[in-house]
């Protein structure tokens, strides 16, 4: 009999009808549609295929029932040798035995099929797998200007490939766990050897390992949550994810760890910080001067993007004479709750808007643009709900958010520009002094996986580093992986784990 723990048969057993038994009792076989099993006979020994149907390459199955099945084949009437046979038998498929059943499910529910023989104590594991995919295209949410143009999917083994082929070192490892209690998500490290830090490689291997969760349902965002928790004044990310091999591939190379979860077409970067988020790999594909160029533009949105609107509410409330003497805001009757009102009407508006867009069809989302551009913005001045002035500074600093690459980032970003908003509103300037304040611990204290600050190279400060993030080097002199520590603190591994 199969050895049991509680109600789980753990072993396969020498008789086949034993383990067929226990896979009914595992698995739906008689219920699920998708199950399918196979009666074969490998001369007169009888054996048992388990798959799922729609996982398992349909050409391949065929050729190994032809081949175990064919008695041309056939030494003698019974199979002595599992392992012999089957390497005698389908050479042109990977092959593995096993005899835990918890192993065997967990293969058998990723896309192998199971062979279970008669009078052995080992199932046989093939390979045959091959799982529904979208083809490789670009990706939406990092649209290319000039450079390659596929990006990854919701398959690992085509993720894993678009990597390997752009970096064909022997010492680029994928290191393969599985999450979850019920989803078993494959989820797989890379990095290469002799660039990332071990300490963080296996820091990171066991905070897998370690996880209690039932099923990864948002695939790599779910697993960003798992790994690094934060609280709620928090709102900028705390890893980078990407959707392009060469990013992935540029970050490898410097040194980081990548994290590849299976059904999910983004890939996160270990360790991360906040510059990472305002790079663009467009700049690369540009001239030196011309990439520095856009990356200091890129910086220069980052603070109009905050403190633009909070500043012109500052100006032309609390501060008429300025904005009378710079023609900041020419509205006679508007007084402080007035201008208040003005800007979080068109903050919303704007939200408002951009959120349609995005959630639109794509042949929508232009003309929508152009009816909130036009014709809305028009009708909330003449409605005396906005003024010309604030929409102006409100659509600067929507073209300022615009302009940053990651959407987190500018998403956490706009929250901030709210928050200053609604302070500098309430408490005029000392109210936009403290809502400053708050914003820079907020962003001090965003947390990290692996104890490395958020802020690095600013703290701890690393000069050499800030030019290269600020300006758009060479390629020949921006290969950082050996000389920089990217300011990992001297704290315990648990802390962020």
């Amino acid at each position: 009999m199969s050895k049991v723990q509680g109600d789980y048969i753990m072993m396969l057993t020498r008789s086949l009808e034993e383990n067929i038994a226990a896979a009914r009792t595992l698995l739906p076989i008689d219920t699920s549609f998708d199950m399918i099993t196979r009666d074969l006979l490998l001369g007169e020994t009888r054996a048992c295929l388990l798959g799922i149907n729609g996982m398992c390459k349909t050409e391949v199955l065929q050729r190994i029932f032809s081949d175990l099945q064919n008695p041309e084949y056939m030494n003698d009437n019974v199979v002595k040798h599992l392992k012999q046979y089957m390497e005698a038998r389908i050479g042109y498929a990977q092959v593995q035995l096993e005899g835990d059943w918890d192993k065997l499910l967990r293969q058998l529910l990723s896309g192998p099929a199971v062979l279970l023989v008669d009078g052995f104590d080992q199932a046989l594991i093939l390979d045959v797998r091959s799982y529904p995919a979208r083809g490789i295209s670009e990706p939406d949410a990092e649209p290319v200007l000039r450079g390659a143009r596929d990006g990854f999917v919701e398959t690992m083994l085509f993720n894993a490939n678009l990597i390997r082929r752009r970096i064909r070192s022997p010492r680029l490892t994928f290191r393969l766990c599985s999450v979850g209690r019920d989803s078993k998500t494959d989820v797989a490290l890379a990095y290469v050897d002799d660039l990332a830090d071990p300490e963080l490689v296996q820091q990171a291997a066991d905070s897998l390992s370690r996880l209690q969760v039932s099923s990864l349902t948002m695939g790599a965002k779910s697993l960003e949550e798992l790994l690094v928790k934060k609280r709620w004044y928090n709102p900028l990310p705390s890893m980078h994810l990407t959707e392009r091999p060469d990013v992935a591939c540029s970050y490898l190379m410097e040194g980081h760890v990548l994290i590849i979860v299976d059904n999910s077409p983004t890939v996160l970067i270990l360790p991360s910080t906040v510059f990472q988020f305002t790079q663009s790999p467009d700049d690369y594909y540009s001239s030196p001067l011309v990439g520095s160029y856009f990356r200091l533009a890129r910086f220069a949105c980052i603070p109009a993007s905050l403190v633009l609107m909070p500043l012109f509410l500052l100006i032309t409330s609390r501060y008429p004479d300025i904005s009378a003497r710079y023609h900041l805001l020419d509205s006679a009757d508007a007084g402080p709750v007035t201008v208040f009102f003005y800007v979080l009407a068109v903050e919303f508006i704007l939200d408002l808007f951009k959120y349609s867009a995005s959630h639109s069809a794509s042949r929508f989302s232009g003309s929508l643009s152009i009816v909130g551009g036009l014709i809305i913005g028009d009708i909330a001045v003449e409605l005396n709900w906005a003024s010309v002035e604030v929409l102006f500074y409100a659509a600067v600093t929507l073209l300022a958010t615009l302009s940053l690459t990651s959407t987190e980032f500018a998403d956490g970003l706009r929250l901030y520009r709210l928050f200053l908003i609604l302070v500098t509103g309430l408490g005029g300037l000392w109210g936009f002094v403290l809502g400053l304040v708050l914003v820079a611990l907020s962003v001090a204290t965003t947390p990290t996986y692996g104890g490395y600050s958020y802020l690095w190279p600013l703290y701890p400060f690393n000069w050499q580093a800030l030019k290269t993030l600020l300006l758009r080097y060479p390629t020949f002199r921006a290969q950082p992986s050996r000389v920089w520590n990217r300011g990992r603190h001297p704290q315990s591994p648990e802390k962020n784990s």
